[in-house]
């Protein structure tokens, strides 16, 4: 292993919570309901793609930029106001940034990240932020990861990818990554069973990338 790969919404930050309460709001104005099932095929994808599934399957009579710039107003509004970091995200970042490169690799917009890098205090933490508006198919595509691995001038099979949705370890998999998917309150009952490790949090994530390295 020579470098880590972190997923940014659910794994670095408390953010899946903040989109469905986004999304839900939406639903409501066109007195309609956000199901379970629709949540799990949006998470980890292109903002695009997930608005797609949204109007789709709760068939919201809108057109899709229309909705994802209401929901792009109440995320902003939300990250500036209500941005946690996810238990043991500054930990793992300072237990490994001088023995591993790090990159985030995220399906949301640089707008977005550069919002959480400034509010979380991790500019200078990664060598390598890759997000969704260069990437043509957004996850479980494996695009997304073979980009950041090439701007990490590494072989995806040195590379570990820290995932919290099923789409993302899809994705990270068909990379050739070494997947450990960290799975959240929102993302728990989701398949991940191509997940090379599964971890309860990202203490647990720590202490198994400690034993591969095996110092």
């Amino acid at each position: 292993m020579k470098a880590l790969i972190f997923d940014m919404d659910g794994l670095m930050i408390d953010s899946e919570r903040l989109y469905i309460q986004s999304e839900r709001e939406i639903a409501g104005q066109f007195n309609t309901q956000l199901k379970e099932e629709t949540i799990r095929k949006m998470m980890g994808r292109k903002p695009t793609e997930s608005i797609r599934i949204f109007i789709h399957e709760l068939k919201i009579p809108a057109d899709e930029l229309e909705i994802l710039a209401i929901r792009d107003e109440m995320m902003r509004q939300k990250l500036n106001d209500d941005l946690l970091p996810m238990n043991g995200l500054h930990e793992i970042i300072i237990r490994f940034r001088k023995r591993l490169k790090m990159a985030v690799c995220t399906g949301a917009t640089r707008e977005f990240l550069e919002i959480v890098l400034n509010k979380l205090n991790l500019r200078d933490a990664f060598d390598v932020c890759q997000t969704s508006d260069d990437v043509g198919k957004g996850k479980p595509d494996p695009e997304i990861y073979l980009k950041t691995c090439r701007r990490l001038q590494m072989n995806p099979k040195h590379c570990a990818v820290l995932e919290d949705s099923e789409n993302g370890v899809v994705a990270g998999k068909n990379a050739g990554c070494y997947v450990i998917a960290v799975p959240s309150e929102y993302t728990k009952n989701q398949s991940f069973v191509l997940a090379d490790f599964i971890a309860t949090d990202l203490h647990t994530a720590g202490h198994h990338i400690r034993d591969i390295l095996g110092r």
